[in-house]
């Protein structure tokens, strides 16, 4: 009797087990991150006029190994970001509507319209507002740099919107696509190479229900940040204007992200985390307090990329 009530129990394990088995290996491998922190994106006055809603670099959030600061911009007619210098970091404008302006001390200049991307490291620019087109809107992410890269020449990677990758996991008719601004998604590669891991994607998912699981390396420090409906993290809903701190456990391959309402759009973005101290002074990001009072002297004696810094006006900010 007994014997026989230990071999129907070992059966009834066996067939729990099996039927808890996934049987697609993708997600039988597959595990998500999921939520350690929500911080909202609090409306702030910055530059001349503009308005941002800034979660990280606030005291909510103050730092995200390697990410320094994330701004959702909006612009009104004659308002903009005055005349200022960088170094030791990475400034990633992503436009969402409307289009800017943007010189810098080396003579590049042009226009960011929307869903265009520039990717600069170090540099000048002032964006301001452009005639004919609906008061920008749009995000800006400052990067650190590795301590090896903090005095590399200026550089920009610019993509008008038609040449950033799209992936669509579910095909084209499917309800999820994901623009590959920068990193990997489904198959699909951005051209844009960061000087550190960086992966930038701008997700958007129509109907509710629409649901995609987004790998992302492990390790690597990862973050949402929502802009419109109701977009949920592993069951979890979250609202827009509000930034996502995702865990980063090593076995942890990916986040599982599904919409909560008819249109969902939110931006995942993962970086590798630098571990180097950081010591900062507005736009002036570098390692030591010695190396931030060599970059001052640089600024003020005009040399080692700053060597017009005294003289320079851009001409959209004389107008």
């Amino acid at each position: 009797m007994i014997a026989r009530l230990l071999l129907a129990l070992t059966a009834i394990v066996i067939g729990l087990l099996m039927m808890e088995t996934p049987t697609d290996p993708t997600v039988a491998k597959s595990l998500s991150r999921s939520i350690t922190k929500i911080v909202k994106a609090f409306e702030t006055s910055e530059g001349d006029g503009a308005t941002v809603k800034r979660s990280i670099g606030s005291m909510n959030l103050h730092r995200l190994d390697p990410f320094l600061m994330l701004d959702h911009f909006h612009l009104v007619p004659g308002s903009g970001f005055p005349d200022h210098p960088h170094r030791g970091q990475a400034t990633v404008t992503y436009m969402l509507e409307g289009s800017v302006q943007h010189e810098d001390s080396v003579g590049h200049k042009g226009t960011i319209g929307p869903g265009d991307l520039q990717w600069m490291v170090a540099g000048k620019g002032m964006p301001v507002h452009g005639p004919g087109h609906p008061n920008p809107t749009g995000l800006q992410l400052w990067i650190n740099l590795p301590k090896v890269h903090k005095m590399t020449e200026p550089t920009y990677q610019e993509l008008v919107s038609s040449q950033i990758p799209s992936a669509y996991p579910q095909g084209e008719d499917g309800p999820v696509e994901i623009k590959v601004i920068s990193g990997k998604s489904h198959g699909v590669e951005s051209p844009v190479r960061h000087l550190g891991g960086c992966w930038y994607l701008d997700l958007k998912l129509k109907g509710k229900g629409a649901t995609v699981f987004q790998d992302i390396p492990s390790e690597w420090t990862a973050f949402i940040y929502t802009l419109e409906g109701a977009l949920l993290v592993k069951g979890d809903q979250t609202e827009p204007s509000h930034t996502i701190v995702l865990s980063s456990g090593k076995n942890e391959t990916g986040v599982l992200l599904s919409s909560g309402s008819d249109y969902t759009r939110a931006v995942l973005i993962a970086g590798e985390p630098l571990d180097e101290p950081v010591f900062q002074h507005g736009p002036f990001v570098m390692n030591t307090r010695e190396e931030m009072i060599e970059t001052l002297k640089d600024y003020n004696d005009q040399r080692n990329g700053f060597e017009r810094s005294k003289v320079w006006k851009s001409l959209i900010g004389g107008r």
